[in-house]
């Protein structure tokens, strides 16, 4: 509906279109926060220039180009490498010591976007000899950012940032050692991406598919409403080993969940749990 010159969506048009999503190619959004979706939607028309709700409907039916631009626009990409320094900080010092006595680790990293979160844990791994133990199964809904997460390149432009983050969240070592430079991307080395497996995972259709020692889960939750958030922690709980540990993001939290009696709180702050034996 256009009011002046601006469209809006009412929630009765919003359920359409993601219930449209839902029985067309099987993507669950209904539960995702509606403010949050909105946003997205309306961003993704305005990209493609489509004026109605009735011309996005018909474009996500019939065009699977479409899809895959839209489904890239309305997911959350959003990401850098050793985001959050002092959480890193705070998984070297009380995590990284206690998954040391496995000898196998098995970390699952969800909604991993392109990538880069998952590379910073490896290249952390690495530098404490624990990355050649470690399984790790990176996903997400997007199989775009699988592709290109897969491919481990990332703009080099980017790299100065990340270097400076790096350096802040405790990393003596060149950075740049862990990448290599070509024209305007930089590639992460295949030894820090060999133990990844990057695979397509929903986490508000799929089940619970390991027992992980680890499950980092940061900055997707707060897209949820409180019914999927609440859904997902439970995801995770069973697919725990007794005292794994779970990574949320600096606004998320445990508190509203029924799951949240069964975690022990590691550092509020940083927002890493452990699942109570």
């Amino acid at each position: 509906m256009m009011v002046g010159n601006t469209l809006e969506v009412s929630n009765a048009e919003l359920h359409d279109i993601l219930q449209t999503l839902l029985n067309k190619y099987g993507y669950d959004f209904t539960d995702y926060s509606l403010a949050s979706i909105k946003r997205r939607i309306l961003r993704c028309m305005e990209l493609t220039r489509i004026k109605s709700l009735f011309d996005l409907k018909y474009h996500l039916v019939n065009d699977a180009d479409f899809f895959a631009f839209f489904l890239q626009t309305i997911t959350v990409n959003v990401t850098e490498m050793f985001r959050d320094p002092f959480f890193y900080r705070e998984m070297l010092a009380s995590v990284i010591p206690v998954l040391a006595s496995y000898p196998i680790i098995k970390i699952w990293h969800a909604g991993c976007a392109t990538g880069e979160e998952v590379f910073s844990l490896c290249i952390l791994l690495h530098e404490q000899g624990l990355l050649e133990r470690c399984r790790i199964y990176a996903t997400d809904i997007n199989p775009a950012n699988i592709d290109k997460a897969r491919k481990g390149i990332i703009p080099l432009s980017n790299m100065k940032e990340y270097t400076q983050n790096y350096l802040q969240s405790g990393g003596k070592n060149d950075f740049s050692s862990y990448y290599s430079a070509r024209y305007e991307n930089a590639m992460i080395r295949n030894e820090f991406r060999k133990n990844v497996l990057f695979s397509q995972h929903n986490l508000v259709t799929d089940h619970a598919f390991n027992e992980f020692h680890l499950i980092c889960c940061r900055n997707v939750l707060i897209y949820f409403n409180r019914q999927l958030q609440n859904k997902v922690v439970q995801l995770f709980y069973e697919s725990m080993a007794p005292l794994a540990y779970l990574a949320l993001g600096t606004k998320e939290s445990l508190y509203f969940t029924d799951t949240r009696n069964k975690f022990e709180t590691i550092n509020p702050t940083a927002k890493i749990f452990r699942r109570k034996d």
